[in-house]
């Protein structure tokens, strides 16, 4: 008996009219149906982002989900809850000729390298029903010069809103990196500041709110291309950087290096471990942002640098841990990873010391784990332990090879 030919269930079409068909359990499906089915499900979650305010998730909730996955950081995630929850009420309430007109506030976040930052703004992008984009200012310049202009930031907010602008105007935007482009210096120059001052300039009317042409496919690859109007009055900003050398400011705008009898009382109450929660937006200006600048990113806010318990906890706790991602890798080959806590420990200690945050876990774990994950799945066990010994030994060996590599 020949054999029966197979069809798409949708447009009929037999499998040598298409490139390929995948089988359900009662019928199949045409791979360009199904790109087509994938098309409307995308539209159709892109019409979701239009929810009820009943339906929205509190401060209080935001911060709850974002707990599952960072750890303290409670000022920034307070800020960063109450700005997105105000960004919704804003949305779904939209001023009537005599009523209040409700302005966004965006929102500035300011800490040292590892503490966070970035991954705070990944993980509220999980939990949130509008368009959200990460963008780098460090590849920003001025309109002219080689370098991405700033409606390049908009191209992205268009790329995940389906270009669609009625949807990418409710978005949400991170500027990763802000403090890349403060100004070189207070005195004038013969040469334009065309990745710091200009493109600060730029920013001005994306982050005010007015109409922006947005070149949908990138601004210098794709010239013939249409532009796309965007109104930016309900675009939320979201800006973070380390702005490394910030401390030396406050500690000096302070005056705790005052000594003699003409020093200030209130020095000794300084907490001198921690000088950004003293951060101020004169601080800002001193470390070269432009005052406009400053004056439309009114929520300023700081991530605490991380101590050893949080890196400790940072480790093991949160949901998507480094710990419990390499389990989870080790089981994929059914092998059961264990770590002493001695090891971890050990980690930790290594992490203080190299003066990278959490991301400096993720690399000392990467070079203690880069031999088993070698060697183990060809191997049949079925369980491996990472012990103290072990660890030492492999940081150590990365080290002589680092230095033997150095002196060749």
């Amino acid at each position: 008996m020949a054999n029966k030919i197979r069809k798409c269930n949708l447009c009929g079409r037999d499998e040598s009219e298409v490139g390929y068909l995948l089988t359900g359990v009662n019928g199949c499906i045409c791979n360009e149906c199904a790109v087509e089915a994938g098309e409307i499900v995308r539209a159709n979650s892109m019409s979701r982002s239009e929810v009820k305010i009943d339906n929205l998730p509190k401060p209080k909730e935001i911060k709850e989900y974002l707990d599952k996955y960072i750890i303290g950081q409670d000022d920034a995630k307070v800020a960063l809850a109450v700005a997105v929850y105000n960004h919704y009420k804003r949305l779904n309430n939209p001023a009537a000729d005599d009523e209040v007109e409700l302005e966004k506030s965006n929102i500035i976040m300011v800490g040292s390298t590892g503490t966070g930052k970035t991954l705070l703004a990944r993980t509220i992008a999980k939990m949130l029903v509008v368009p959200f984009t990460i963008v780098d200012a460090t590849v920003l310049t001025q309109a002219g010069y080689v370098g991405e202009d700033v409606e390049s930031i908009l191209s992205r907010l268009l790329q995940v809103s389906d270009y669609k602008p009625e949807v990418a105007e409710r978005g949400i935007v991170f500027i990763d990196e802000i403090d890349k482009i403060a100004r070189k210096g207070d005195n004038p120059s013969i040469t334009r500041d065309v990745s710091g001052e200009g493109v600060q300039q730029a920013l001005l009317k994306l982050l005010e709110g007015s109409v922006i042409n947005v070149p949908p496919y990138g601004g210098r690859k794709h010239p013939e291309q249409k532009f796309i109007q965007v109104n930016t009055r309900n675009i939320l900003f979201i800006c973070g950087g380390a702005f490394d050398g910030i401390e030396k400011r406050i500690a000096q705008r302070l005056n705790t290096h005052v000594v003699g009898f003409g020093a200030s009382r209130d020095s000794s109450q300084i907490d001198k471990s921690d000088f950004m929660q003293y951060i101020s937006p004169m601080d800002l200006k001193s470390f070269g942002l432009i005052p406009e600048i400053i004056g439309r990113l009114p929520v300023l806010t700081h991530l605490e640098p991380l101590g050893r318990d949080a890196l400790r906890r940072i480790l093991t706790e949160p949901k998507n841990s480094i710990i419990k991602q390499y389990i989870k890798m080790f089981e994929l080959d059914g092998v059961k990873l264990t770590f002493e806590e001695e090891a971890l420990d050990y980690v930790v200690d290594k992490a203080v010391e190299f003066h990278l945050g959490a991301r400096g876990l993720r690399s000392i774990v990467e070079t203690i784990m880069m031999e088993p994950m070698y060697e183990i799945p060809s191997q049949s066990l079925k369980e491996y332990d990472v012990t103290l010994d072990f660890a030492k030994s492999q940081v150590e060996k990365a080290n002589m090879n680092a230095l033997q590599n150095r002196g060749e």
